[in-house]
């Protein structure tokens, strides 16, 4: 294994959110790796003062060797902000700014800067009214690196939830789910689970779209004529797949015992149990990238921005996965 000093790109999201915060907060202690904060100093600087956090920074030299970052030192690749942020209150005129970070922090990981990405939360409705087209951080990372199909994992614990669709209204769930997609999503979450996790043989298992996953026809014909077709071919080819299983009993302890992951079709169905489940310590992970990035699985919790009342658990989570996941790549 290598034993040189892993470096992390840091992005805080939306500027207005609690994800400065939650990087300042993940600046607090010594680690034996380093973080970069991908943002604007003068944003950090004045939430630090308004949380009451020690401050000391400078800035990224990507031709430095990377070194431990030390308690309340922070080293930070600067971006201007459009208009000063102000806790709570979010600007249409920094939503270019917060694209603007995620732009660096990928770059830099694409050249060798950087390590992994690790992600704050957006506001995607603030990015929208804007004027720029946006769904969320895994279909923009997937566009800026041009790879056509990402999937979207959420773990907490032993669980690990992946989507077969993302951020599509429920109404076009249905449609949207081609033996094409189902397929791509599938072989990017086995081959994911070997080369990230190092899984030799994912078991993997698969919910149904409807209730009772068809009931044999009886509830939707998706199950039966699109998924266990898809699933057959591929268990043919080796894949250890467990499905289409009714949504409502695939999520129970011994499922999740007897599973390395659950591919869930859409979003509210597998993502309520795991966030119940993990809730505050779960991970956000894009498969498929050419990069490593995690994460936190929460919004930008507007009206605790700068109060102090934040639980910073789902941002040190990330952080431990992606470093889980680069030190695995280096062995």
């Amino acid at each position: 294994m290598s034993d040189r000093t892993l470096r992390f790109a840091l992005t805080p999201g939306e500027p207005a959110g609690i994800g400065p915060d939650l990087c300042l907060l993940a600046g607090q202690r010594p680690r034996d790796v380093e973080l970069v904060l991908v943002a604007d100093p003068s944003l950090l600087e004045s939430r630090a003062a308004q949380l009451g956090l020690p401050f000391h920074w400078h800035p990224f030299d990507p031709q430095q060797p990377a070194h431990v970052s030390a308690a309340g030192e922070y080293c930070i690749a600067a971006l201007p902000l459009r208009v000063p942020a102000q806790a709570g209150q979010p600007d249409t005129r920094n939503a270019r700014y917060v694209l603007d970070t995620l732009d660096r922090a990928l770059a830099g990981c694409r050249r060798g800067e950087f390590d992994a990405l690790v992600t704050g939360p957006v506001h995607k409705a603030v990015i929208n009214d804007a004027g720029i087209p946006f769904s969320g951080h895994t279909e923009y990372l997937a566009a800026a690196t041009g790879t056509e199909r990402v999937v979207m994992m959420l773990t907490a614990g032993d669980l690990r939830v992946a989507l077969v669709t993302t951020h599509l209204p429920l109404a076009d769930v249905s449609a949207a789910i081609t033996p094409e997609l189902l397929e791509q999503v599938i072989r990017i979450l086995h081959t994911d689970l070997q080369r990230r996790f190092g899984i030799a043989r994912p078991r993997i298992r698969v919910c149904g779209l409807n209730p009772h996953a068809g009931e044999g026809g009886h509830l939707g014909h998706e199950d039966g004529e699109i998924i266990a077709p898809v699933l057959d071919r591929l268990r043919a080819q080796g894949m250890d797949l467990s499905g289409p299983l009714p949504a409502d009993s695939a999520f129970t302890p011994g499922s999740i015992a007897a599973s390395d992951a659950i591919l869930a079709m859409y979003h509210d169905q597998g993502l309520p149990v795991l966030k119940h489940i993990g809730f505050g310590r779960a991970v956000n992970i894009t498969l498929g990238l050419p990069v490593i990035r995690t994460s936190v699985d929460h919004g930008t919790a507007l009206e605790r921005a700068g109060s102090g009342d934040i639980d910073s658990g789902s941002l040190e989570a990330a952080l431990d996965c992606a470093i889980d996941l680069a030190r695995r790549r280096d062995r």
